[in-house]
């Protein structure tokens, strides 16, 4: 089986390869990213450069048994027409040259933001959810268009097999110096995040998430390659559900703070506006109104069983991140960002994508 992942040098597509690299199955994979790593294990990998908003896609899929596209841009959050270009129009382009290719299966990464906002219930959301987004928050709402262009792809190629995966949040070590960069910037201290070191953790009053590691999502998308019965939507989410005191847990903290929703609202946004936060604040918006998931669905048809429980996963971010951990591709290297984060800092936070 010839597998070409879209995608293969961020968090979920690293952790991808290596689940790939022991599939008896999988032959030979071909990672697609628009910057390459300089140096890889000599394994099944083989690299191709491309940009999914404009370099021809057909010639890279032809020929594939399974297209996994991964590619998706959380920056420059400050540039919107960027974002539409690569997330939307990108996943298109993909889609379409998959079809044009006739490539027989397509694995695509959604997300819980693709969710329309759920209830602070605490009930479990299974994949009949709407998928309409969280307004204004443009990640989650991109989300749920591709899932539309997904949609008009299955009517138009019914013979074609389409897995779409919506992952709660992704967490894993190699990622640390990625995700802090997308998502906290340069200006959170390392010294904070190594456990034990802060008094109090933050309790965002009525916060509820899920996470999972890197490594079982790259199972569940392993399952969905290799199984000729997988098609349709799967949530993939761990327990317990994080709360205050799984966050406190994970830092180490000997108590928590509440703060209310609204007021850390509101300060993000200030922080992103005046370019020392690199996410907006509808992040947050996004992240307390989604829906919990219910992953009994990809638990009884494709087997699946996550091996890091959310805890252990969050702790190990938030130590990596503390130590500085990253993995030595573009996206996830701490290299990149220079002595101090100074290229952080000189090419614009939230205005670059690295």
């Amino acid at each position: 089986m010839r597998v070409v992942v879209i995608g293969a040098t961020g968090n979920c597509g690293t952790a991808l390869l290596r689940a790939l690299e022991l599939e008896p199955s999988v032959t030979s994979v071909v990672g697609v990213a628009r910057r390459l790593p300089e140096h890889w294990t000599p394994g099944k990998v083989t690299w191709r450069a491309a940009d999914v908003a404009t370099d021809d896609l057909r010639p890279i899929v032809e020929g594939a048994d399974v297209v996994v596209h991964l590619a998706w841009l959380i920056q420059p959050s400050h540039d919107r027409d960027v974002l539409e270009r690569v997330n939307v129009q990108g996943s298109a382009r993909v889609f379409d040259a998959a079809a044009a290719g006739d490539v027989p299966t397509l694995v695509y990464a959604s997300s819980v933001g693709a969710y329309s906002a759920a209830p602070l219930d605490g009930e479990l959301r299974g994949e009949g959810w709407p998928t309409d987004g969280i307004a204004p928050n443009d990640y989650s709402l991109q989300k749920a268009r591709v899932e539309r262009l997904l949609d008009g792809l299955e009517l138009r190629r019914p013979e074609m097999r389409v897995v779409r995966l919506r992952p709660a949040l992704v967490f894993q070590r190699d990622a640390a110096t990625g995700i802090r960069r997308l998502f906290a910037g340069p200006l959170l201290p390392r010294f904070a995040l190594r456990g034990g070191r802060l008094p109090v953790a933050p309790d965002v009053r009525g916060l509820m998430t899920q996470c999972v590691h890197a490594d079982d999502l790259a199972d569940a998308y392993r399952r969905a390659i290799v199984d000729p019965a997988a098609r349709g939507a799967y949530n993939v989410a761990t327990g317990p559900i994080i709360d205050a005191e799984s966050i406190r847990a994970a830092l180490g903290a000997s108590r928590s703070v509440t703060i209310a929703p609204r007021i850390l609202r509101r300060a993000a946004d200030l922080a992103w506006r005046a370019h020392v936060e690199p996410i907006p604040g509808d992040w947050l918006d996004m992240g307390m109104r989604s829906p919990l998931l219910d992953t009994t669905r990809i638990r009884s048809e494709l087997g699946w069983r996550p091996t890091r429980d959310a805890v252990s996963t969050l702790r190990e971010l938030l130590v990596g991140m503390g130590d500085g951990a990253g993995f030595p591709t573009p996206p996830l290297d701490p290299g990149t960002s220079g002595p101090a984060r100074v290229r952080e800092f000189l090419t614009g936070i939230g205005e670059r994508d690295r």
